[in-house]
């Protein structure tokens, strides 16, 4: 449907990854070949944390409903800024129209969401899933895809104070409302969630068969396997990134997130915890 990236670590201007590796998120929204869709040319976001900003600060974000291979004004931004931590993705419209307000990442307060998937069924299930988004939250909506319905579900039960756990709590209202519907397989795909800090890098899918997503090794330890690569010099220790697929052909370099869990990456280092393994 999509493809995206999540970068955490000492600031690095956004170009190096979205538009300087060998397979980079530009490069893949032309040719992604382990997506469902090769070309994702639907428009494309951004999203970034200021360089020393206080824990809470708000991210900036910039749309386009431009093909990311196409617009200049991406090359001219993503070469100007410098972020510790950023959001980008690519899109591939599955239904919704093509506009920016229906472009990842979305944001609420100091929070960043986007998805590669789709919920099944979206027009027997919209009504319902969005009824269970709280009052509060509901009119904050602006665009029709059913990934941002998912992030106010997920703020709804409470995102901010335990991801992993409003996540769980989203995925099963997803399911729950799904199937009462008739639809065999709700949720598909993998999520990126930050609050500027930490990175929930959720991979689920009802059918089990969900998604790719990637995440890269210790920098330090690239480094020492490839002296002779220039590309990666320009990394600090502390650089990690988690994509829908490797930016780059080094064997080693990055690692498949498995089934049904979710990668976590706190202060420049992962951890894996089982995310709904025994759902269905």
């Amino acid at each position: 449907m999509c493809r995206w990236l999540a970068y955490s670590g000492e600031p690095i201007q956004l170009s190096k990854l979205i538009l300087d590796t060998q397979n980079s998120l530009v490069a893949q929204s032309l040719n992604s070949p382990l997506g469902a869709e090769t070309v994702n040319g639907d428009g494309f976001g951004v999203g970034w944390y200021p360089t020393d900003g206080a824990p809470g600060t708000s991210p900036t974000f910039f749309h386009s409903i431009e093909p990311a291979w196409h617009d200049e004004n991406l090359r001219e931004i993503t070469h100007a800024i410098e972020s510790p931590l950023f959001f980008a993705h690519v899109r591939a419209a599955a239904g919704p129209p093509i506009q920016q307000t229906n472009c990842h990442p979305f944001r609420h307060d100091n929070w960043l969401f986007m998805h590669n998937g789709a919920l099944a069924g979206l027009s027997r299930v919209r009504r319902d899933l969005a009824l269970a988004v709280a009052p509060e939250f509901y009119p904050l909506i602006r665009g029709t895809t059913d990934s941002e319905l998912l992030f106010y579900l997920a703020l709804t039960l409470g995102l901010r104070d335990d991801p992993v756990a409003a996540m769980t709590a989203a995925v099963r209202k997803v399911e729950e409302i799904g199937h009462s519907h008739g639809v065999e397989f709700p949720m598909q795909g993998t999520v990126a969630v930050s609050d500027g800090s930490v990175v929930w890098a959720f991979r689920y899918s009802s059918q089990g068969r969900t998604r790719t997503l990637f995440h890269s090794i210790a920098m330090a330890t690239l480094q020492e396997m490839y002296p002779e690569e220039e590309r990666l010099r320009g990394f600090g220790a502390r650089a990690r990134v988690i994509v829908s697929e490797p930016l780059s052909n080094l064997p080693g370099a990055f690692v498949e997130v498995p089934e049904a869990t979710v990668a976590i990456l706190e202060d420049g280092q992962y951890r894996h915890e089982p995310f709904l393994a025994n759902a269905e």
